[in-house]
């Protein structure tokens, strides 16, 4: 089992318009497709957001990933929006949690 640590910059003035189509419409969706969203968390500096997702195995990621970014809905209705909010820099960290992690 690993997680990903995933940390975006969202466009200034924007964060709220962010959290809530995160909470909303992207986390609803890729839960819907099987993906174990562990946390989701913004930064006290207004432009930055952080969520963590659980995978089993890499080929889990594999065929999740594969349920999400390939649909229709994804690429037509979701991206076009994520695009409008966030930096494309996307920061993307494996984390695997050491034996007394409560998430483990």
């Amino acid at each position: 089992m690993f997680y990903e640590l995933r940390r975006y910059k969202i466009n200034a003035g924007r964060m709220d318009e962010w959290v809530e189509f995160m909470e909303g419409t992207i986390i609803p969706f890729q839960v819907s497709k099987g993906m174990v969203i562990a946390g989701s968390f913004r930064g006290e500096d207004d432009t930055t957001y952080v969520w963590l997702r659980r995978f089993a195995s890499e080929e889990e990621r594999e065929r999740q990933y594969e349920a999400v970014y390939q649909t229709e809905h994804w690429k037509n209705e979701i991206a076009p929006r994520v695009a409008e909010l966030m930096q494309p820099d996307i920061e993307v960290t494996r984390i695997v949690p050491t034996p007394h992690s409560v998430v483990s």
